[in-house]
């Protein structure tokens, strides 16, 4: 069973995703995800809603990101690619990931609020300030108040990797800033993803029409499990509205690459479907 978010006559809405339609969910004002995210059956509490007997074609409607007050985490260096790549930023934090790809504590941040997430075919953000950006397609893991994980969506990561490597102090500039954040184009409910072990993820840019980077990787790859990282993220916090946390990237562009206004980026995950968003950059405000 697959969820999302969608405008409707002016309002958002909430959908149940089929094979190329989408249907309306109870009524006019079922807005938001969380009570269904929330309830200790969202497959159960789906079947109690009331669905909107007309379909509606995928391509006719405009989608927002499967997200309402909930924050967005994110782990780092989960993969051995990631550990590679956040080492070729800077050879002073070398050590600093090397030592959190090996340490039983994971690295994770606050990634963005629902204000900074884009949803399918809305714009995300590279920095103005920056010269090094890349996307990075990762896994996104939907949990509960209860923090347990009842859904999956794509998350798009987005980094400036010359700022991070700058300083890791850096990070958060790097990570945290307006449309850092992709989101969608739905949430696939647990129950109905493939095995993890069968689970694919590839990424494609497109730049004036041509390829100019396709990558995959296995969530088999990742180095830690999702309990292992749902379970550090619930100590000392609490998830009110529930969470969702990005399980980290195994797929990053070899430098000098960098994303560049224009271009289009693809995420598409087994069992989810593919996340598009065009990527903008506003020019350095004058001196």
């Amino acid at each position: 069973m697959r969820l999302g978010k969608i405008v409707w006559d002016q309002a958002p809405r909430v959908v149940l995703v089929e094979e190329g339609q989408v249907r309306l969910l109870g009524d006019r004002s079922l807005s938001d995800l969380s009570s269904l995210l929330s309830a200790q059956d969202p497959v159960a509490a789906v079947g109690g809603l009331k669905i909107d007997s007309s379909a509606i074609p995928i391509h006719q409607v405009q989608w927002l990101p499967p997200i309402d007050r909930q924050e967005v985490w994110a782990a780092g260096v989960t993969y051995k690619r990631s550990q590679k790549a956040r080492m070729e930023e800077s050879e002073a934090a070398a050590d600093c990931y090397w030592r959190v790809y090996q340490s039983p504590r994971p690295e994770l941040f606050m990634k963005a609020t629902p204000g900074r997430c884009s949803g399918p075919g809305q714009p995300l953000r590279i920095r103005f300030d920056a010269t090094w950006n890349v996307p990075e397609p990762e896994l996104a893991l939907v949990l509960s108040p209860q923090m347990k994980l009842v859904g999956f969506t794509i998350g798009n990561d987005m980094s400036s990797r010359d700022i991070e490597g700058e300083n890791p102090l850096y990070l958060p500039q790097a990570k945290v800033y307006r449309q850092c954040c992709g989101l969608g184009p739905w949430i696939t409910l647990a129950s109905a993803m493939p095995p993890r072990d069968q689970i694919g993820i590839s990424l494609k840019i497109h730049r004036q029409g041509a390829s100019i980077f396709e990558g995959t990787t296995q969530i088999a790859a990742m180095a830690r499990t999702f309990e292992d990282l749902i379970s550090w993220l619930g100590r000392e916090n609490d998830f009110p509205d529930g969470a969702i946390l990005l399980t980290g990237t195994g797929i990053v562009p070899d430098p000098p690459f960098t994303l560049q206004s224009g271009d289009l980026v693809d995420i598409t995950i087994d069992g989810i479907g593919t996340l598009t968003n065009p990527i903008v950059q506003d020019p350095a405000p004058a001196a």
